[in-house]
């Protein structure tokens, strides 16, 4: 279910323009051209981006314009691009963050 706004009195109708191919997280979604990945998923109904990488709590769009970095996302294998804003690009494959190792506290010793 898209909850995109198909027309807008200023930017003028979405309808008109190319409709694009992106995957995200192996899932296949539709976006047009011009729009970033962050709008395109969350107009498909997509609220979590990636998860925190040591607590793993959902993280998704805070401040839209590129300041945060809470929209992380890896694309085609690049990570920590914002997805807020990178435009999709057709056959673009996009995966959210996931948990990271954490690293050793103060006072814990690696054993090899």
């Amino acid at each position: 279910m898209s909850q995109r706004i198909l027309h807008h009195p200023v930017l003028g109708s979405l309808n008109q323009r190319k409709t694009l191919h992106f995957t995200f997280n192996e899932s296949s979604y539709t976006a047009y051209e011009g729009e970033t990945i962050a709008a395109a998923l969350l107009a498909s109904g997509v609220r979590t981006l990636r998860v925190h990488e040591e607590k793993g709590t959902p993280r998704g769009i805070y401040c839209n314009i590129g300041h945060c970095y809470e929209c992380r996302v890896s694309v085609n294998g690049v990570p920590t691009v914002r997805a807020c804003m990178t435009l999709v690009q057709d056959g673009m494959e996009v995966t959210a963050g996931t948990v990271l190792p954490t690293p050793l506290k103060k006072g814990d010793v690696a054993h090899g």
